[in-house]
This record gives C-alpha cells, sequence and structure tokens, in this order.
C-alpha cells in the first residue's frame, strides 16, 4: 500500500513540476527541459527529479544550475498545489537515457548500412 502511495505522489509532483517549468519559470536557460521521472524517497522527504535538457553539454549544465536557482520557488509551488505534510527536497539529475538510446540507434543504423552494403556487393 505505501509503494502505491509513493508512486502516486511521485507522478504528481512529476505533473505538476513539467507545468511549473513550462509556464511559471521565465529563465531562458530552463527552455528545454523535460521532466522525465521523477523517484520519491520511501518516507516522501526526497524527490529525484530526472530531466532531459536538449543542447550541448554546457547547455545542460547552466539548465541544471537553473533548476537549482529556482528550486525553492518550486518547491513552494508545489506546496501549494500537492497536499502534503511535507514538501519533498528537489534533486534534479541529467537523464541521459534518451541520448544513450539514441546512440544506440544510430550504432545499428551504421552496422545495417554496412551489412546492405556488403551483401550488394556480393551479389
Amino acid at each position: 500500500m505505501a509503494r502505491i502511495r509513493v508512486s502516486r505522489v511521485g507522478e504528481q509532483v512529476k505533473k505538476e513540476l513539467s507545468q511549473i517549468l513550462q509556464r511559471e519559470i521565465k529563465d531562458p536557460r530552463i527552455g528545454f527541459v523535460t521532466v522525465t521521472a521523477v523517484e520519491m524517497s520511501g518516507d516522501l522527504q526526497i524527490a529525484k527529479v530526472y530531466v532531459s535538457v536538449l543542447g550541448s553539454p554546457e547547455q545542460k549544465q547552466q539548465a541544471l544550475a537553473a533548476l537549482e536557482k529556482a528550486k525553492g520557488y518550486i518547491r513552494t509551488e508545489i506546496g501549494r498545489r500537492i497536499k502534503l505534510r511535507l514538501v519533498p527536497d528537489l534533486m534534479f539529475v541529467m537523464d541521459e537515457s534518451l541520448e544513450h538510446s539514441e546512440h544506440i540507434n544510430r550504432l545499428l543504423r551504421e552496422v545495417n548500412n554496412r551489412e546492405l552494403g556488403d551483401h550488394e556487393s556480393n551479389v
């Protein structure tokens, strides 16, 4: 039962965070930030927020810095929108899974193209 509540709270935090970042934060460094997942600790005190950022490594670091700077405001807004005894502390973490999967896809395409090229030369 507790795991279900932790999961539900995490999903609610993710939803509210996405809305706050899209509509209320005006920092240009947060322009292309997407909240991909939120993992809540069992006691709901810490929310590990996974974010994906389009851009160069420098832009990603700037986006994380901007999120850290806006953390107080974001926590206040989450506290207003979600009724919890304690508002969780937010830990922003870069989610590299999208880039990793794109890299794997690119490698697979290259291998596939090479095999097609070898096959055509043998025919």
